[in-house]
């Protein structure tokens, strides 16, 4: 079977896949004995009720199996183990101890659905829970009976915000459970750090947890470490975590030698050319070539003979990047510019990314296209993918409201079924179909008349739009017609939560960028819920899309704003063949068009679906794509982390330099000490660990960018990336110990003054963390798998 027919077989199954579920009858069967347990633990003082979780835990911890030596990886997801069951009777007992202690701490009594949800996680998967139905109390109650058992647990959020606010929040019931808590946010000092992860329960974002791994990787001394032994983990927003954001490499970046950065000259260069003369944009918008003219306009201003000659590759480069940056990436919609920066636009969030940079020179050419300071690229020191890191935790379970549509994903990647918990109360909220408009002016003109109309009933509007400039423009054009709105985006959401709060008032028009993960109820009538009544006789919260998104799954976010726990509300998409999503995942579409160039018919219906369903099985093949080459990086890097385990806590470089050379370890413990001597040699052995491991990365970068070519030669570009991959991994593992004893041998090492740069290996004089984003326009072997992808398809 070739390529092609592996591949459209790939996508069929994805298209056409059953959501599988859990089911949820042995749960419920557990409902009546956690009710008669209730009054018993309502008649303890605090103090009774603290010592009673601290008996369970006591016994439950002392039945746990101990930890293994070594902090194994779970990169292939049939190496995951499920948790031990948990024993009926305990299940019981901890649940009815959550739902008492979120009571007295927050007069929340967890209905049955939240209990359902933590037995859930406590069994190991995905709980799928819609907004409003209290997942943070599950969560927290989760935390505890994997506490109980003897486990270190975090919990993994998407922003330091929520990893804050769900801490503090959840706070006293771990406290009444016996239970210490911490947080952890960008400004935690070193200490700070290591005293919250030495609780029992850690809230932390996925960024900072990845970003301390990596620190740790890196330490010369075992007290610098601040993360214990990986254990318990369970992830809020599960889908987007490990399935939106899997791909997404953390990076631990130092310091190199200056550089002029080509970015400014080149972006000078590019700001003289013209579209269509100087350059074609191809490929949907995802790609831009020069032109003859242009290549020799750069050549004649860059002072170059040949701008396609291997003398001037980096001038060329430099243009290039240029040139994405002027003609492809657009502010407002792609990132914005704050506080003298470039800030990248989250696409799934509409929200700013923090500390996020494009990869391989992208970010300089866009910094140098705003007049911006370039920033330093630096030197990639140690790197994990979000699905690689956590693959590290032996125990993974998470919830979100839209889990079902990714089942399969995370089933194949992380060996995670999902349960799906009912609502407490059914949803009553109306979902009305697709309003499709011929073109996007005729598209906003309707949303525009949709939002006038309940405005002046006063009925709340959220409208959820696709980018910055959309939601600016669709302001503009409200005020324009005197209808006063809010607007939510990248630009401003440090007041996120105070604006989604009051979304429901009477009355209120909020116009909004993406609503995953956005942490926050929407109250009808308001945060105090005043006007309750009269927003619940208008319909409750409308929601209106300005458009579908690439995956349902938002749209879903989108839509669970209204309705929450039973509240009426309503919801509707505007679509428009014009839109980004059908212009690249669609043939062109007709169907009767009314005088307000509304469309309709089942050929528009479809087209629209299968333009989503495309767009969704187009990233799981990359991710699917992704993973493979990501598997052997994984596995190298923990055999890599295994080694230096090794050399920071025992004595073997010491070992490897008293063999190889007995008479110099001598002279040297002489002069210095045995202490000091270990201590050298194993600085220098960590050193050429791990210098060899970044040149190592260095070169696997270089390998991906070009192996996809050997698709076009019918050969399997994966196999030839693991043909270079695998001997030169083992060729950087068997040489540490010949270089740290050759550099031991060579280097000044009785010198007081002595540092690893004195042997060649400086180490960084600083370092900085950040998350690489998506390259916009995908790279190489992307941009093959989505055109075949698309192709196949019917696109």
């Amino acid at each position: 079977m070739g390529l092609a027919d592996k591949l459209k077989r790939k996508l069929r199954t994805f298209m056409e896949r059953p959501g599988a579920t859990v089911s949820l009858a042995p749960f419920e069967a557990l409902l009546p004995k956690i009710d008669a347990l209730e009054e018993e633990l309502r008649a303890l003082t605090d103090d009774e009720f603290t010592e009673r979780a601290n008996a369970l835990r006591e016994r439950l911890s002392a039945d746990a199996p101990e930890e293994p030596a070594e902090q194994r990886a779970y990169v292939d997801a049939h190496s995951r183990v499920k948790p031990a069951p948990i024993d009926d009777d305990d299940l019981v007992e901890i649940c009815a101890l959550g739902r008492e202690a979120g009571r007295r701490a927050l007069d929340e009594r967890a209905f049955d659905t939240q209990l359902l949800g933590a037995m859930a996680m406590l069994a190991g998967t995905v709980a799928e829970m819609a907004t409003g139905e209290g997942k943070t109390l599950a969560a927290a109650i989760a935390a505890y009976g994997y506490v109980a058992r003897g486990s270190r647990v975090q919990v993994m959020t998407v922003n330091d915000y929520l990893a804050g606010r769900d801490a503090a929040w959840m706070r006293r019931v771990y406290e009444l459970l016996g239970v210490s808590v911490g947080a952890i946010e960008e400004a935690s000092t070193h200490d700070e750090r290591a005293e919250a992860y030495a609780k029992d329960v850690t809230y932390v974002s996925v960024s900072e947890a990845g970003f301390d791994f990596l620190r740790d990787q890196l330490v010369l001394d075992p007290a610098e470490q601040v993360m214990p032994r990986l254990s318990t983990l369970i992830v809020d927003e599960v889908d987007f975590v490990v399935i939106d954001e899997a791909r997404v490499p953390m990076v631990l970046a130092g310091s190199v030698d200056d550089t002029v950065s080509p970015a400014a000259a080149a972006a000078a260069v590019v700001a003289q050319m013209t579209p269509g003369r100087h350059y074609r944009v191809i490929e949907d918008g995802r790609n831009v070539q020069l032109t003859e003219a242009g290549a020799q306009l750069a050549e004649r201003e860059m002072d170059v003979d040949d701008l396609y000659s291997k003398d001037h590759l980096e001038h060329l480069t430099a243009v290039n990047l240029a040139l994405h940056a002027r003609a492809l990436l657009r502010q407002d919609v792609d990132y914005i510019v704050r506080a003298g920066q470039v800030q990248l636009v989250d696409g799934f969030r509409g929200r700013v990314a923090q500390r996020r940079r494009w990869p391989d020179g992208l970010q300089a050419a866009v910094e140098a296209k705003e007049g911006l300071h370039v920033t330093a690229e630096g030197e990639i020191l140690a790197t994990v993918t979000v699905q690689g890191f956590i693959g590290l935790y032996p125990t993974l379970c998470g919830m979100t409201g839209t889990a079902v549509i990714v089942g399969d994903e995370l089933r194949e990647f992380y060996k995670l079924e999902v349960t799906v918990i009912p609502p407490n109360t059914p949803s009553i909220r109306i979902d009305e179909p697709d309003r499709v408009y011929a073109t996007a002016e005729e598209k906003e003109e309707a949303i525009i008349a949709e939002v006038a109309e309940a405005h002046e009933q006063g009925r709340p509007v959220l409208i959820g739009t696709l980018d910055v400039a959309e939601s600016e423009r669709l302001a503009e054009a409200l005020r324009g017609r005197e209808i006063e709105c809010v607007v939510l985006n990248a630009k401003n959401d440090a007041e996120e939560a105070k604006i989604i709060a009051e979304a429901g008032a009477l009355g209120r028009v909020t116009v909004s960028t993406q609503m995953a993960g956005r942490g926050t109820d929407i109250r009808l009538g308001g945060k105090d819920e005043k006007d309750r009544d009269q927003v619940v006789e208008q319909g409750g919260l409308y929601v209106i899309g300005a458009g579908r998104h690439d995956s349902r799954r938002v749209d879903d976010q989108l839509r669970g704003r209204a309705g929450r726990q039973g509240d009426p509300g309503g919801s509707v998409f505007f679509v428009s063949p014009e839109d980004t999503l059908i212009v690249r995942n669609s043939e062109p579409f007709d169907g009767p068009t009314a005088a307000d160039g509304r469309m309709s018919g089942p050929a528009v219906d479809y087209a629209v679906s299968h333009a989503q369903k495309v767009a969704e099985g187009v990233a799981f093949e990359i991710h699917r794509n992704t993973w493979k080459y990501g598997i052997l990086v994984e596995r190298q890097r923990q055999l890599l982390a295994v080694r230096r385990r090794e050399l920071l806590h025992t004595d073997l470089a010491a070992q490897w330099i008293r063999e190889a050379n007995k008479e110099d370890w001598d002279e040297v413990v002489e002069a210095v000490g045995e202490e000091q001597a270990e201590r050298t040699a194993r600085q220098l052995a960590l050193a050429v660990l791990d210098r060899g491991w970044a040149d190592h990365l260095a070169m696997l970068s270089d390998v991906r960018e070009g192996v996809h070519l050997r698709a076009l030669g019918r050969q399997d570009p994966l196999d030839e990336y693991h043909r270079l991959a695998i001997p030169a991994f083992k060729e950087l593992l068997d040489g540490i110990e010949g270089k740290t004893v050759d550099l031991f041998e060579e280097s000044e090492v009785t010198d007081p003054e002595w540092t690893t740069a004195d042997s060649g290996l400086p180490r960084p004089t600083s370092t900085w963390t950040y998350m690489v984003h998506d390259n916009p326009f995908g790279s190489e072997i992307e941009r093959f798998i989505t055109a075949a992808a698309r192709a196949l398809l019917g696109k």
